[in-house]
């Protein structure tokens, strides 16, 4: 087996890729460390990660974010590390692909922000509705989507997975170690 095909492991550095429900590449991560890659979930971690728009914008991410995917669920996690607190950026999405090239989900526009303070806000209900009449987002995907926010819901209520402070310093010194045992090689 050549190294392309290989399964990504703890360590090494993929893409991540958004795209739109009509196909068109929406927001491109560069490089995003692979923390854990299971049959059905995905952890890794960016930190001062080269991020491309699809209009072509680039910008770089300011604090380390542990990412957090799921093949069951309709939505995927992004916890940022800041000095001021922990805070959730959750996209209501397809469950995620990973091939060859990068890991791939279609972003469904819904977000749920979850602040430090454990406050939150769902965002960007026009822009899903909009997109969901542009595209026609079928019956069952609408029904999927709005179950998700629910059980995204429960997640940030119970503090489940990625919304755990055990979960977070696990896999944050994770990453750490990951860091340092690269750099010595």
């Amino acid at each position: 087996m050549n190294r392309k095909s290989k399964k990504p492991r703890a360590g090494d550095y993929i893409a991540i890729k958004s795209y739109k429900h009509d196909g068109s590449l929406h927001r491109t991560w560069r490089d995003t460390m692979v923390l854990k890659n299971s049959d059905d979930e995905f952890i890794g971690c960016n930190d001062h990660t080269l991020v491309i728009e699809d209009d072509g914008r680039r910008w770089v991410t300011r604090e380390p974010a542990i990412v957090y995917f799921h093949k069951d669920y309709w939505f995927n996690v992004v916890t940022m590390i800041r000095r001021g607190g922990v805070s959730n950026y959750c996209n209501l999405a397809s469950p995620y692909v990973l091939d060859d090239e990068a890991l791939k989900y279609i972003d469904y526009d819904l977000d749920v922000k979850v602040y430090p303070n454990g406050d939150r806000k769902l965002l960007d209900v026009d822009e899903y509705e909009r997109f969901s009449h542009q595209w026609h987002y079928p019956k069952d995907t609408d029904q999927i989507i709005r179950a998700s926010v629910l059980t995204l819901t429960e997640w940030i209520d119970q503090g489940t997975g990625p919304f755990s402070d055990e979960f977070i310093n696990i896999w944050y010194h994770r990453y750490l170690e990951l860091v340092q045992r690269n750099n010595q090689r």
